[in-house]
């Protein structure tokens, strides 16, 4: 029963976009002034959080650790931490959808709504260097930021919007520890991907030609032939994205084979 084989790259294409919203934050460094002395880019990784974690305690264990381990902050992390099925969006499971590329037809099925969990993780030594980042995200998510997807690599004219909204931000702040610890910050922000998960791409033919036979409806259940309605394209090779017309042909002589 589940043994056709399908990837659609669906988790791995939310977690694409998802970090492409964040992979060009910039932290500036200025005098007492407010002369900038230096700008840089925070980098941005998919990682557990717990792996930074464990390398910035091991920084705190000397000198020598921290040479062997450093990390340059500030930087940022995100990670999925669930994946939920969404009832309140979920369509007729029987409705379909069709794309039709040169010379085919490919049929898909309503798509499963679900929720993916994210959290970014904002690592900084300093309080200005983590407000700077957290401050340049915050305010494009009121609470959503609406992204368009193509959820198809061989279908580029289906498109959906996908809402990413903020959830929440809390951090922790390390600042009672002793003074010759390495103080670290962390600002985790929580957000929340809608997105749908496809079925198999069902390949089908093009339909360019339609019959119809017209009866008369009679109380002795005999409906007698009135006329057929054939419409065909024309030209009759016509692919989906050339100029056609159509052809009507109306027969009011039942063939042989109806």
């Amino acid at each position: 029963m589940l043994g056709t084989y399908f990837y659609n790259k669906r988790v791995r294409t939310s977690v694409s976009i998802f970090g492409s919203l964040f992979n060009d934050i910039h932290v500036l460094r200025t005098d007492s002034n407010g002369k900038v002395l230096s700008q840089v880019k925070v980098p941005l990784s998919y990682a557990p959080k717990r792996s930074f974690l464990e390398r910035l305690e091991e920084m705190a264990q000397g000198e020598e650790a921290e040479r062997r381990v450093a990390i340059k902050l500030p930087r940022m992390s995100f990670e999925i931490i669930g994946i939920n099925y969404d009832p309140q969006r979920q369509l007729p499971k029987m409705n379909t959808f069709n794309a039709a590329p040169i010379g085919e037809r490919k049929d898909l099925y309503t798509g499963v709504p679900y929720i993916l969990s994210f959290q970014l993780a904002v690592y900084a030594k300093s309080q200005d260097d983590a407000l700077q980042v957290v401050e340049q995200i915050i305010p494009y998510f009121a609470p959503q930021y609406t992204l368009s997807v193509k959820p198809f690599s061989d279908l580029p004219d289906i498109v959906e919007d996908i809402p990413v909204t903020l959830t929440g931000v809390d951090f922790q702040d390390d600042y009672e520890g002793p003074l010759e610890q390495r103080r670290t910050i962390i600002y985790n922000l929580n957000f929340e991907m809608k997105t749908n998960f496809y079925g198999p791409v069902k390949e089908g033919t093009l339909i360019r030609e339609v019959n119809t036979n017209i009866h008369m409806l009679s109380n002795d259940d005999s409906n007698p032939f009135l006329s057929n309605i054939r419409i065909t394209t024309d030209p009759i090779d016509v692919s989906p994205d050339s100029d056609y017309g159509f052809t009507i042909e109306i027969n009011n002589e039942q063939s042989s084979s109806d």
